[in-house]
């Protein structure tokens, strides 16, 4: 998830309650929460798509659940520490408790790989034990409807807090209603899968969630090396509809074999294969050959999550046998 939301839930388990354990509690919920996503340093030595096959790895697997959160209430520990030796430690910060620190460290970096794992990006939660990559299909990646939930529950508790009123129940409502909203939303990503397995049988079916619209998805079929697009929507609890007509796209006009046979050695091509979940390939107008997975595709973007193979040739999908 995007790290607004990420702050969010940080924000809304301090102002439950869990803010008044210790001292400086809220930056290590908060900070906690989006500090797994110190992976995006590699932006700073990958290139292209390397990144791709970095993300999500290393700093969201179990190891790092330990030892980032020891990392962040060491750091907090001696701040606290070294503004009371200048004498500029607030009066009205509570004392610091190293248990406690790390503790809610532990709790806010926890939050950041089961929300991660809720969209089709992807994560590997198992890093470095195994390599696997595990989806959720369950919220796009920047979700305004929980930005709008977490985002006044905080600002409301704050603001009662401030004007000394009961300030933890506002917050632990809206916990309660985003873990709800959450289940609604795994459960529509399950159902509109259905159509999709019984119209595919021998496809791999990805339920994929749209921004803003959280009732539809995009159902991407992958079958003989080509990939389907259609939107499920759901529009009430007795049923859903298949929105087929006129928005049925068919990308993959190359075989996708022999392109990644093709491509072995390329490092930019081997990182994206390991990320990628719906890979396929297209000609593009220069000739070359495109890598691209069909669960970011976007014909206005074409270098979006893509490799350009300019030796590759372009062998035709065969039709299948009647």
């Amino acid at each position: 998830m995007d790290n607004l939301t990420h702050s969010l839930v940080g924000a809304l388990l301090g102002q439950a309650g869990l803010k008044k354990k210790t001292g400086l509690a809220m930056p290590a919920l908060i900070i906690g929460a989006n500090l797994p996503d110190v992976d995006a340093a590699c932006f700073f030595w990958l290139e292209g798509a390397e990144h791709l096959g970095f993300r999500r790895g290393i700093t969201h697997g179990p190891p790092a659940m330990v030892l980032l959160p020891l990392i962040l209430a060491g750091l907090l520990y001696g701040f606290d520490r070294w503004q009371a030796s200048r004498g500029k430690r607030p009066e009205d910060r509570l004392p610091v408790s190293f248990k406690w620190l790390f503790l809610l460290s532990f709790i806010g970096c926890l939050t950041h790989p089961a929300l991660d794992w809720l969209n089709v990006y992807g994560i590997r939660l198992l890093e470095p034990f195994s390599s696997q990559w595990f989806y959720g299909d369950t919220l796009f990646i920047i979700d305004i409807w929980l930005w709008a939930l977490m985002g006044f529950a905080t600002w409301f508790s704050l603001r009662r807090e401030k004007r000394g009123g009961e300030w933890k129940n506002p917050a632990r409502v809206a916990i309660a209603v985003a873990l709800a909203y959450i289940g609604v939303n795994w459960v529509i990503s399950q159902k509109s899968a259905e159509p999709g397995t019984v119209l595919f049988p021998s496809a791999r079916t990805i339920s994929s969630p749209l921004p803003f619209w959280f009732w539809q998805r995009e159902i991407i079929i992958a079958e003989r090396g080509k990939h389907t697009i259609f939107v499920y929507d759901l529009s009430g609890l007795g049923g859903g509809d298949l929105d087929v007509g006129g928005n049925v796209l068919e990308l993959g006009a190359c075989a996708l074999g022999p392109v990644v046979v093709a491509a072995e050695g390329d490092a930019q091509a081997s990182a994206f294969l390991f990320w990628s979940r719906a890979p396929f390939a297209e000609r593009a107008p220069d000739g070359s050959i495109l890598l691209r997975d069909a669960r970011f595709y976007d014909p206005r973007a074409r270098d979006r999550f893509t490799v350009a193979l300019s030796d590759v040739e372009c062998e035709p999908l065969k039709k299948p046998s009647p």
